[in-house]
């Protein structure tokens, strides 16, 4: 039994570290061949992408030691998972790490419900990554974000219009040496939830995550409220 819990640590952390300390740095190597890109033509831009980069790396100290630490900092996402997952999608769609500018829409369906402390972490970081994937790698020109507040279930589906996935990605739970989609998967069951997905070459690709109301929802009671947000993506020179 304690192995079993020690090799399940050792893979959440792995996990943990895939969805923020890798991706931060990951992150940080294209600003950084931005801004050389810049040099020396452009030198006042490079300075603002350089500060930009510098900004991301504080963060990325910070994601790593929570990761290690195991913490699960609520304040990653607020109790108004449509707030957070839209402004972290506006904020992809932004950060001049992607070619293509697609617009992106929210919608929330029924009336928003509190959702339990640790799970609705889980659902940030598993809605998280499948953003970051649509935004980075899609190549899409429009990118949906649903959230359906239903009394059996909550849903959430993600969707683009890209260049989609490969059979055998999908059939190997993700390319080798990624924790990405795998990692997806993993919290998806450990929260008590189910992930689908599908995709075509050409023909973008689907998410949804469900999760049994009486998992998902706190005992607080439904707020009536339903709103949809989108906007697309700035772009840069």
């Amino acid at each position: 039994m304690r192995f079993e819990e020690r090799v399940g640590e050792r893979t959440r952390i792995a996990r943990d570290l895939h969805d923020t300390l890798l991706q931060s740095f990951h992150g940080l190597l294209l600003r950084f061949q931005a801004v050389s890109n810049l040099l020396p033509a452009r030198p006042q831009e490079a300075k603002e992408r350089l500060e930009d980069a510098i900004d991301q790396a504080t963060q990325a100290i910070t994601e790593g030691r929570d990761a290690v630490q195991g913490l699960r900092a609520s304040a990653t996402a607020p109790n108004d998972l449509a707030q957070a997952l839209s402004a972290l999608g506006q904020e992809l769609g932004s950060d001049g790490m992607s070619q293509h500018s697609p617009e992106f829409r929210v919608e929330v369906e029924g009336a928003p419900r509190e959702l339990q402390a640790i799970l609705r972490d889980e659902v940030y970081r598993i809605a998280g990554e499948a953003l970051r994937n649509a935004f980075r790698h899609a190549q899409a020109r429009r990118i949906e974000l649903e959230i359906h507040y239903d009394e059996r279930q909550l849903r959430l589906r993600i969707r683009d219009d890209g260049k989609g996935m490969e059979t055998q990605v999908l059939d190997s739970a993700g390319r080798p040496g990624h924790w990405g989609l795998r990692g997806m998967r993993e919290r998806a069951k450990v929260i008590g939830g189910n992930l689908e997905l599908w995709s075509n070459l050409e023909s973008g690709t689907e998410i949804e995550l469900t999760i049994p109301a009486s998992i998902a929802y706190a005992a607080s009671p439904p707020r009536r409220r339903s709103w949809f947000s989108g906007k697309r993506a700035a772009t840069h020179d």
